[in-house]
């Protein structure tokens, strides 16, 4: 088994963890001015030509990876990015496999040292069937970093598009799904929700 053969079953029985919804879980977060030339080039160029394509490999180059690229540097570069990483953390338990993007609060970019947010990009651009792989790879997460004695308390995941995204905390065994999701119209709230997962005591 793998983080996609997951299943919400699954994820309380064999991962122990609970879920819980809540509307409005990251509402109170501040949004954050994107980069006036990243927003107008992303709104103009690669949205438009992402979703025209409308491939899960358009819109993970054209419209997710640069997201991610602006968080970065929205962080002076003291967060690392991974994209299309093994993370292989219990085999026997199915927390294997590749995932499509990670965020580490590291700035070291050569070996992953601490995921704080996973990214899963929905396939068939369907969010919900995306959350239980999701899940299971911040529970990766959790367990890489109490190995590795990290104080990282909360893991954090989004579910996206590329158009849609939503969001996810993990702390202890509750995992919280937001009801909300938010379109890539509304950047500077993407960018706020991202750039508040990467602060170390958020």
């Amino acid at each position: 088994m793998a983080y996609s053969n997951f299943t919400f079953d699954k994820i309380r029985k064999e991962l122990n963890l609970m879920t819980e919804d809540k509307t409005g879980l990251f509402s109170h977060i501040t949004e954050v001015q994107a980069d006036e030339y990243f927003s107008k080039s992303l709104k103009e160029d690669n949205i438009p030509l992402g979703l025209a394509i409308n491939t899960e490999k358009a819109r993970s180059e054209l419209i997710i990876a640069p997201v991610l690229l602006e968080l970065r540097k929205m962080t002076n570069k003291q967060i690392s990015l991974f994209s299309g990483i093994e993370f292989d953390v219990i085999e026997e338990q199915g927390l294997n496999g590749v995932c499509d993007f990670i965020v580490s609060l590291s700035p070291e970019q050569f070996f992953l040292d601490a995921p704080i947010v996973v990214i899963v990009e929905a396939k068939k651009e369907d969010i919900t069937k995306g959350l239980p792989q999701c899940i299971a790879e911040m529970r990766a997460s959790q367990i890489f970093n109490g190995r590795r004695e990290n104080q990282i308390e909360t893991i954090y995941g989004v579910v996206t598009t590329g158009s849609n995204w939503k969001f996810l905390k993990l702390q202890n065994q509750t995992v919280y799904i937001d009801f909300d999701e938010y379109h890539i119209k509304e950047l500077n709230k993407i960018m706020g929700i991202l750039f508040s997962m990467c602060q170390k005591n958020s």
